[in-house]
């Protein structure tokens, strides 16, 4: 789209909702000096951080297409697949955020691609469980199709394994239990999954796995040739076939949930990752699996029993149902619970270190969450202090960042309300004055729960830094 005009386009920021007109004209004032024009507003708009890396790259090549759809904005884009990209958007009435999943516009034109998608959609409003993401809303905007769902903050498994290694043998069984529960309640319901894998299990920041992407619930029934595969049912068609277990047999949601766990505990995957759809087609690729144990001779003997049971490719030698296998995943809890100061992981809590982020900024929310999920912590993200507070107070972190630009004019006395209230729980804070907030250095000091940082460019090693040193003191 071309705009006529630079007011044209300030209309389009406005109605759109994409910048709010107060902080349109304090732009626009900021360019009077430099001469006003639709590319340099573009630049002070990204400048001051108003709009997303993706917003500005749509905007500068005046590509409108995925920057609104229905009520939402689009912000970040979080994944793409084959079928569908998936985006991290927000509400134009309230600001809240959600998960936005696009079906790509290849496939806008193809009916049965369409009601496959919608199907989804459908499919996922009817459930409702804390271990299952729920859809809130199946829209078309013009040629577009999208599904709203609840955006949840952590990541996947995927991601959240490539910066961990592995996980503890008691972490690594909370999430398995919390995974069977959800097949539990969508098998009561009539429904498998049919998609089992790393990236469709996501992670709250309050550590509970949540399953995704019920797409495929139901289809292999009407399959009946390999050329009519769905690429994501791949492995099932072929565990399926080769095994002679019945279309959309839910022990096999069991199967691929035993991959998953064999590689939260080791480290690595059952069998080797590929793309190339033959190899996914090789029936030996999923019953020569080499035995756990094997892998990882210091895992506890019970675990690497159940995922060798979830890894038989005879269905009958399978655990027959998620409820079957939750009885024998709570037991090893018992077993596995450690004492005295630990014992907080026996009540299934993670043992990742958990920061809690006072910061509005959506580009540095995302800084933050990627660098210090990266390295290992859990992240919480606020972008209003009085929320924060009161998150504090119910559900103590190890460390909170206070961003002072997100603070403003009332930052002094938000870092002393605030470390108030850690003293007492023993959180640690890390307060990050901005450049014009450089005059309250004299009136404020480290003590042995908090570090100021004023020194710029802050960067978010030294804030990771600064709360390594409170904690090794």
């Amino acid at each position: 789209m071309h705009f006529l005009s630079l007011q044209n386009f300030q209309n389009y920021l406005t109605k759109s909702k994409l910048v709010e007109s107060p902080q349109l004209q304090e732009c626009m004032v900021r360019l009077q000096s430099r001469g006003q024009s639709i590319d340099g507003l573009i630049q002070e708009l990204e400048n001051r951080h108003l709009l997303t890396p993706y917003q500005i790259a749509k905007l500068r090549k005046r590509d409108l297409e995925g920057l609104l759809l229905g009520r939402f904005k689009l912000l970040y884009r979080n994944a793409s697949g084959s079928f569908a990209r998936v985006f991290r958007g927000c509400s134009v009435d309230d600001g809240k955020m959600v998960g936005i999943k696009v079906l790509r516009s290849r496939w806008a034109e193809d009916p049965r691609k369409v009601a496959l998608f919608k199907r989804e959609g459908e499919l996922g409003k009817r459930l409702k469980h804390k271990n299952i993401v729920p859809i809130y809303e199946v829209g078309s905007d013009g040629n577009q199709h999208y599904l709203t769902m609840e955006f949840v903050e952590g990541g996947n498994l995927r991601e959240l394994l490539k910066a961990r290694g592995k996980f503890s043998p008691e972490e690594a069984t909370r999430y398995a239990i919390d995974i069977a529960e959800g097949l539990e309640y969508a098998l009561s319901v009539g429904l498998t999954h049919r998609d089992m894998k790393l990236t469709n299990v996501l992670l709250s920041a309050q550590g509970i796995a949540k399953l995704v992407d019920f797409g495929l619930a139901g289809q292999d029934a009407s399959m009946k040739s390999i050329d009519d595969e769905v690429d994501r049912a791949v492995e099932y068609a072929t565990l399926e076939r080769g095994s002679g277990a019945p279309d959309n047999d839910p022990r096999s949601d069991l199967y691929f949930l035993g991959a998953i766990f064999y590689e939260l505990l080791s480290g690595k995957p059952p069998y080797t990752p590929s793309k190339n759809k033959e190899d996914r087609r090789q029936y030996s690729r999923y019953s020569d699996v080499r035995p756990l144990c094997e892998v990882d001779p210091s895992l506890p003997l019970n675990l690497t029993r159940i995922v060798d049971q979830l890894l038989c490719v005879n269905p009958f030698d399978r655990y027959q149902t998620p409820t079957e296998l939750l009885r024998d995943l709570r037991a090893t809890l018992g077993d596995q619970a450690p004492t005295g100061d630990n014992s907080s992981q026996a009540a299934g809590k993670s043992t990742s270190p958990t920061v809690l982020c006072v910061e509005e900024r959506i580009r540095h929310q995302d800084s933050l969450r990627q660098y210090f999920s990266k390295h290992g912590y859990r992240v919480l993200m606020l972008g209003d202090f009085q929320r924060a507070l009161t998150r504090l107070r119910t559900d103590t972190p190890k460390g909170l960042v206070l961003m002072g630009a997100t603070l403003g004019a009332d930052a002094e006395a938000q870092f002393e309300q605030a470390l108030s209230v850690c003293r007492s729980s023993g959180t640690s804070v890390v307060f990050v004055l901005s450049k014009h907030q450089l005059d309250l250095v004299p009136k404020i000091a480290n003590t042995a729960h908090s570090r100021i940082l004023s020194d710029h460019p802050v960067t978010l090693r030294s804030i990771r830094q600064a709360f390594e040193e409170m904690w090794n003191v």
